[in-house]
């Protein structure tokens, strides 16, 4: 069944919601779902047909031609005012928003909670409330934690937008109409198996993780997009380990370019870099068993057209990264874009590899 789940190989902003968004532009002009798991603690971004940058973080990077049904399933936490807000920003139909009556409600207090336990300096958290809402839905009302956990058909902003989404979502799969699952922050973050803890997320970020957050089942997916960067990132400060950390200085030496310092986009922080991790990327890899594998920021390494030239600094790093990972069918030399790998035989085919 047509399930397609893209999600991060690192430590998140691997450039998702780009790939997200061209996944529903390779699919039109069929009819497209996208599904939105998470929480907005980290930001999606992509460009939109004539050129604009849209950086959000409640709405899916794969909605910005204004073209699909949104949905927030079960498994997703949504901060009421900032949805609203995108909806404006992005003159987006009100009717093409769809939210679970489970969906989980972000809240002033569990924000207020995050910034008092210290885990926005101690793990590098962004203070948005998630992994707050995260820990109050679990608690189920403890009396110890004086946390809400309010639903999404319990928020008098929300609950307009409130559907029987499984129900939406099954007649979809069933009229084989493609459903796209847009993952947040990446593998190294993972609460249960990327490594890190504590300094992690609030939850399990691999395609497992993002399709059970959306209700649906394993085996209504055919197609799953891992997403890495030529140089991996994690947030400022007490973030935890990144392989071979160097200065984004160092980054544009390498390239002979400026300017490349990359700042987050909820908190807006210099973001710390370091080499790209193999090792790291073959455990997300062997977790998510990708049908394709992107890889974004190659502009960072060089230029497009030295694709064409073996032994060019792009050959030569691309070269490397698939003697160690394996293949790589996309590469993103562009904030906007994606293309495919010339020197991977392995193409898109609607939805699976060929």
């Amino acid at each position: 069944m047509p399930v397609s789940i893209v999600v991060g190989g690192q430590f998140g902003s691997e450039g998702k919601g780009k790939v997200a968004l061209e996944l529903v532009r390779r699919f039109s002009p069929s009819s497209v779902t996208v599904v939105r798991v998470g929480g907005p603690n980290s930001g999606h971004t992509a460009f939109g047909r004539e050129g604009k940058k849209w950086a959000l973080r409640q709405m899916p990077a794969a909605c910005i031609d204004k073209n699909v049904d949104v949905v927030f399933p079960a498994g997703s936490y949504v901060d009421p005012e900032l949805l609203l807000e995108e909806i404006a920003q992005l003159d987006y139909p009100q009717d093409r928003v769809l939210i679970s009556p489970y969906a989980r409600v972000i809240t002033a207090e569990h924000r207020e909670w995050e910034q008092n336990a210290g885990i926005t300096k101690s793990i590098g958290s962004t203070g948005s409330g998630v992994g707050a809402a995260v820990l109050a839905a679990v608690a189920r009302k403890a009396g110890s934690l004086a946390l809400p956990s309010p639903s999404a058909v319990e928020n008098e902003k929300l609950r307009p937008f409130t559907r029987d989404v499984g129900a939406l979502l099954d007649g979809r799969l069933s009229r084989n109409e493609r459903v796209i699952i847009e993952g947040t922050q990446g593998f190294g973050l993972s609460l249960l198996d990327g490594g890190f803890w504590p300094q992690a997320t609030a939850r399990c970020t691999t395609a497992a993780g993002a399709l059970a957050e959306a209700g649906l089942s394993p085996r209504a997916v055919d197609d799953v997009t891992l997403v890495l960067r030529t140089y991996p990132i994690r947030v400022a400060g007490e973030s935890g380990p990144l392989h071979g950390e160097l200065s984004w200085e160092e980054v544009g030496r390498r390239t002979g370019k400026t300017g490349l310092e990359e700042f987050t986009t909820v908190t807006k922080k210099l973001r710390r870099v370091g080499e790209f991790d193999a090792q790291l990327a073959g455990r997300a890899i062997s977790a998510n068993m990708p049908s394709r594998v992107v890889l974004n920021h190659m502009d960072y390494v060089g230029d497009m057209q030295e694709l064409s030239r073996p032994g060019s600094p792009v050959r030569r790093f691309l070269d490397r990264v698939v003697s160690d990972i394996g293949p790589v069918h996309w590469l993103g030399f562009s904030p906007s874009a994606a293309i495919e790998n010339p020197t991977d035989n392995q193409q898109f085919a609607g939805g699976v590899r060929s």
